[in-house]
C-alpha cells in the first residue's frame, strides 16, 4: 500500500471513512474544552471518538505547561519526541478533529505546518459530521501504536511573536487579523480571563473565525476567497490573533483553503498582549 498523500487542508467525513484503513493513517482527537464553556465539559467516561483515533493533548502534551501564557507552543525537539511517542512516523497521514466541528483541530494542523510536516489535514466538521453520517465511532480509549520516527523541520516564518507585532503594528506591509468575537475586538464584551484588558491590537481588523464557518463545517473556498480578499485587498501578508492562539489557527487554515499562504499565527494571542504592560491599546 503506498503512503497516502493529501491534497487539500481539510477532508470530509466520506474522505476519512473511505481511507480508514490506510495503514499510514493517524487521526488525532484534538478535543479541548472551550475556555467560556467549562461547565459543559464532557465526562470523559461518556467521551466518543472516531473509531482508531489517538487523544492529542493540546494542553497538557503539547503546550509549554510552564509557560506564562495558555497553549504556548513546544520546542521543535520536544514536539518532535512527543509526536513520536504518539507513534507519528514521517510517512503518516494526519487527519485531525475536533468534537465541535470546527475548533480546536486547526491548531494541530498548524502545529504540524510549523514542525515542518505538511500531510495533514483538519476533517471538516469533526466528530458532530461523523457521527450525523453513522460513521464507527468507539467510547475513548488509548490507541497507543509504537514510537513513530517522526522529526521536525521547523518554520519560523509561520509563527509570531510580541516583538514582531509592535514591529508590524507600524508596517503598513503587514495586516493583523483577529479571531475573537467583534464584542471583545472592540472591548463592549469582556475577555474570558480576568487579568486580561478589553480592545484590541492597534491596525488589527476584526474577522471572527465563526464568520468562516457554518454549520460546524468551513464555508467554499469561493466564499472564504471573497472573505480574506474584502479584509486584504491588497494581499498583504497575514498575522492571525485571537484569545490564546486556538482560533487564530481557525483563520490560518481558511486563508490555506482560500489560496492564501503568507500567514502566522501570533502564538502569545491577545492573552499576552493583553496582559503585558506598556504594549499599545485600541479599543
Amino acid at each position: 500500500m503506498m503512503s497516502l498523500k493529501i491534497s487539500k487542508p481539510i477532508v470530509s467525513v466520506a474522505w476519512l471513512q473511505e481511507h480508514l484503513d490506510h495503514k499510514n493513517l493517524i487521526i488525532l482527537d484534538c478535543t479541548i474544552p472551550k475556555v467560556t464553556e467549562k461547565s459543559n465539559a464532557v465526562n470523559s467516561d461518556e467521551k466518543l471518538q472516531i473509531k482508531g483515533a489517538i487523544f492529542f493533548d493540546i494542553k497538557n502534551t503539547f503546550s509549554d505547561v510552564n509557560g506564562k501564557f495558555p497553549n504556548t507552543i513546544l520546542s521543535p525537539k520536544e514536539f518532535e519526541y512527543k509526536a513520536q511517542e504518539l507513534g507519528i512516523n514521517n510517512n503518516s497521514l494526519i487527519v485531525c478533529y475536533d468534537d465541535l466541528g470546527v475548533y480546536s483541530s486547526p491548531r494541530v494542523w498548524w502545529m504540524f505546518q510549523l514542525m515542518g510536516f505538511t500531510n495533514v489535514a483538519v476533517l471538516d466538521g469533526g466528530l458532530p459530521k461523523w457521527i450525523e453520517h453513522k460513521y464507527p465511532i468507539e467510547k475513548q480509549q488509548n490507541n497507543s501504536r509504537s514510537k513513530g520516527n517522526f522529526k521536525t523541520n521547523y518554520q519560523s516564518g509561520k509563527i509570531k511573536f510580541t516583538n514582531d507585532i509592535l514591529s508590524a503594528i507600524n508596517n503598513k506591509t503587514i495586516l493583523i487579523a483577529d479571531a475573537r468575537s467583534k464584542g471583545r475586538f472592540n472591548s463592549t464584551e469582556s475577555e474570558p480571563r480576568s487579568d486580561v484588558k478589553g480592545g484590541h491590537i492597534p491596525n488589527s481588523v476584526s474577522l471572527p473565525f465563526s464568520e468562516i464557518i457554518e454549520n460546524g463545517t468551513f464555508k467554499s473556498e469561493e466564499a472564504l476567497k471573497v472573505i480574506f480578499n474584502e479584509i486584504n485587498p491588497k494581499k498583504k501578508p497575514f498575522i492571525f490573533s485571537c484569545g490564546t492562539g486556538i482560533t487564530a489557527s481557525v483563520l490560518a487554515l481558511g486563508a490555506e483553503i482560500s489560496g492564501s499562504k503568507n500567514y502566522a499565527v501570533y502564538d502569545g494571542s491577545w492573552t499576552e498582549w493583553g496582559s503585558t504592560e506598556n504594549l499599545p491599546i485600541e479599543i
